[in-house]
């Protein structure tokens, strides 16, 4: 694995910020909008009822860790759609590159991306609403890691789909993350949901940490066990999708890599 070709690849990706505004303005818009909303919205409830003042701390915890998972997903699955789009796959892997360049470079890009809405987000929670969301402490750093290792496992995982099926699964890179969201119990407790749903919740790893979170809130402490279990689901799921993105691609070459579309 070369270190300058992967660096090549995420200089790439860093370039397309100049002309794509889309891309640029989705670490900044995103996180304003959301905390905007449920920032707002969690203030005008805390202020209603009066006896739950840490609701707001709750909302835009909730939603500042839910975008990590969302940008660790969509760096990856809107990078795969862009370089099928362009047809650009054939160009890429005509060089030295390997595949597990390509996918290094995707998450180097994802850490960045995440890290800096994290930024902006912890940022925008002090300055609207003086909220502190480094009140976590040393916790930040297994809720940031599981959140986008989880968002990774969905991007792997629909970046193979898009790369087996093409562009015709292109609306997966965009709307996947977003089916998990009400199973991972970002704004409300795992044990409201109906009993079916609560397995699923069970399942991803994303969930322990919104529930952590929430208990850390309540109670300044929290039980590591649940990090522990969401560190095992982390490690059995990032293989698999690893595994799943390798597969799609080994087949994508079998059909010819300019044959993507």
């Amino acid at each position: 694995m070369s270190l300058h070709r992967i660096f090549a690849i995420v200089l790439r990706q860093l370039y397309t910020f100049r002309k794509n505004l889309d891309r640029l303005t989705d670490v900044f818009y995103w996180p304003l909008v959301d905390l905007l909303i449920w920032g707002l919205t969690g203030v005008s409830i805390a202020k209603q009822a009066g006896n739950i003042p840490s609701l707001p701390l709750m909302i835009i915890s909730g939603a500042v860790f839910w975008l990590i998972v969302w940008r660790g997903a969509g760096e990856i699955t809107v990078s795969t759609v862009i370089e099928v789009s362009d047809k650009n796959l054939i160009n890429l892997f005509v060089t030295p590159l390997k595949f597990w360049e390509w996918t290094a470079a995707l998450v180097v890009l994802s850490v960045m991306k995440a890290l800096l809405t994290f930024a902006v987000g912890v940022g925008i929670a002090f300055f609207l609403y003086r909220l502190n969301l480094l009140i976590y402490g040393w916790y930040l750093f297994p809720f940031l890691a599981t959140l986008l290792v989880n968002g990774w496992c969905v991007g792997f995982f629909v970046g193979g789909i898009i790369l087996r099926y093409g562009m015709k699964s292109r609306n997966l890179a965009f709307t996947a993350v977003q089916v998990l969201a009400p199973f991972v119990a970002i704004f409300y407790p795992a044990s409201i949901l109906p009993h079916w749903a609560q397995l699923i919740s069970s399942a991803l790893p994303a969930s322990y940490v919104f529930e952590s979170m929430r208990q850390f809130i309540a109670s300044g402490t929290l039980d590591p066990q649940k990090l522990y279990i969401a560190g095992l689901l982390s490690m059995l799921y990032l293989p698999l999708s690893l595994l799943f993105l390798h597969k799609s691609f080994q087949k994508t070459l079998k059909r010819g890599l300019v044959g993507v579309h």
